[in-house]
């Protein structure tokens, strides 16, 4: 079965990227093995905690990451180096348990994949 890397690089409200993304990877979880999630540049402000989109009229789609488990999707990774560039705590809380990985290492273990989708 092909592995799957679904990359979120945007942030969550500016645009339907993140929730499309979202919907694709629990989508194509029933059908692939090997589920994994990168969390680069912007991407990484996906999974900071106490958003409140419905401030700016946007739907709240963060919650469903709290599924992901339901799905066996597990393989869940942000990079440490766009978290710094953007000033975020490395240590914060997060809305999904990832591992927190620099900028060659994540791209290391993205090679690993046989198929990557970016949002």
């Amino acid at each position: 079965m092909n592995r799957v890397a679904f990359v979120f690089t945007r942030a969550p409200h500016g645009s339907s990227a993140g929730r499309e993304g979202l919907d694709a990877a629990l989508a194509t979880a029933a059908l692939s093995d090997t589920i994994g999630l990168f969390f680069i540049g912007d991407g990484v402000l996906q999974l900071t905690s106490q958003q409140q989109p419905e401030r700016i009229l946007a739907r709240n789609y963060i919650a469903t990451f709290g599924v992901l488990p339901l799905y066996d999707i597990e393989q869940c990774y942000l990079c440490r180096d766009s978290l710094k560039a953007r000033g975020l705590a490395v240590d914060a809380a997060r809305v999904l348990d990832v591992e927190l990985l620099d900028a060659d290492v994540l791209r290391q273990r993205l090679a690993d994949f046989d198929r990557i989708i970016t949002f």
